[in-house]
């Protein structure tokens, strides 16, 4: 009787959603995504605080024709406080690339569509690698492919953006790229 009490407990972890691939994502891991930089690789410094600070390319593979639109996360888990977020974009066309380069505004019209929220620096728009010295932090380019766009506010939050997305993501994929200093 004693073992029904954790598998209870599990079961109703993973119907609530809090146990699953990742994150707190139950999609499949089926999009391809890639950049400049191999997954794994080292970021180029034109895309980090010692650069231009500008967004890498980001090519997306295998997009389930039912995706309405694409979600970006770039965060730093190794950060000294807590999981960093970088940048967050959503109501992407679910198209092959997503350019570098974009604006840093709470809506894109050119190169490509999108509305962009806060990241952890405070600012709208993508913001990249600056960790502190020491060993090289690991930055995760997210892409979420949702079943519908999203009717968020330019300057919303990760939060917000996660609880909006709740419920459509059809599939993801990511590329891990390192940075040191």
């Amino acid at each position: 009787m004693r073992w029904l009490v954790p598998l209870l407990i599990t079961a109703l972890l993973i119907g609530s959603g809090c146990i699953s691939g990742g994150g707190n994502v139950s999609a499949p891991k089926t999009l391809e995504v890639g950049s400049v930089f191999h997954d794994g690789g080292y970021i180029p410094r034109e895309f980090t605080c010692d650069g231009e600070n500008i967004n890498p390319p980001i090519f997306v593979g295998h997009v389930d024709p039912n995706a309405k639109s694409l979600v970006i996360i770039v965060d730093d888990p190794d950060a000294p406080g807590g999981t960093f977020t970088h940048w967050i974009a959503w109501n992407v066309p679910p198209l092959g690339e997503i350019p570098k380069g974009v604006p840093r505004e709470g809506v894109v019209e050119a190169p490509i569509r999108m509305v962009q929220g806060l990241n952890d620096f405070g600012s709208v728009g993508y913001s990249g690698p600056c960790p502190p010295r020491g060993k090289p932090h690991h930055y995760h380019f997210k892409v979420y492919a949702l079943d519908t766009t999203l009717d968020l506010p330019p300057g919303s939050t990760r939060k917000e953006l996660e609880r909006a997305m709740e419920g459509h993501v059809v599939q993801w994929g990511e590329i891990v790229g390192l940075y040191g200093r």
